[in-house]
């Protein structure tokens, strides 16, 4: 029998290109089903921050003595809202969500001279 020296190295090509295009397919798999997750992630953050600017911007409507009332740390929705006032004229509000409060996501200063008496 005259067999050919490099009959059987056929099939050994087949296999590991196979085991290749296997290997880099799956890689390719994992790689859009965690593309996939970051988006959807990504899409709730930046939800979050909406929900928080338009909070934020009510807050900011505020008169003095509506701020003065809400002072301390309240829950609105998913979200810890911190009223503090530094100096007579200044409240400082600070939005956080409830699961991390030591997460800061917005915080603004705002400006309220005293009211003058009869307002």
């Amino acid at each position: 029998m005259n067999r050919n020296p490099r009959a059987g190295f056929a099939l050994l090509e087949a296999l590991v290109a196979l085991t290749i295009v296997t290997t880099v397919g799956v890689s390719v798999v994992v790689l859009g089903q965690q593309a996939l997750r970051a988006e959807r992630e990504g899409a709730a953050e930046e939800q979050s921050y909406a929900d928080a600017d338009r909070l934020m911007t009510g807050l900011s409507l505020l008169r003095r003595s509506e701020f003065d009332q809400r002072l301390g740390t309240h829950e609105v929705g998913d979200l810890a809202v911190t009223i503090q006032r530094p100096e007579p004229a200044l409240y400082r509000v600070r939005l956080a969500r409830v699961a991390a409060p030591d997460r800061e996501l917005l915080v603004t200063v705002v400006y309220r001279p005293p009211e003058a008496a009869g307002q």
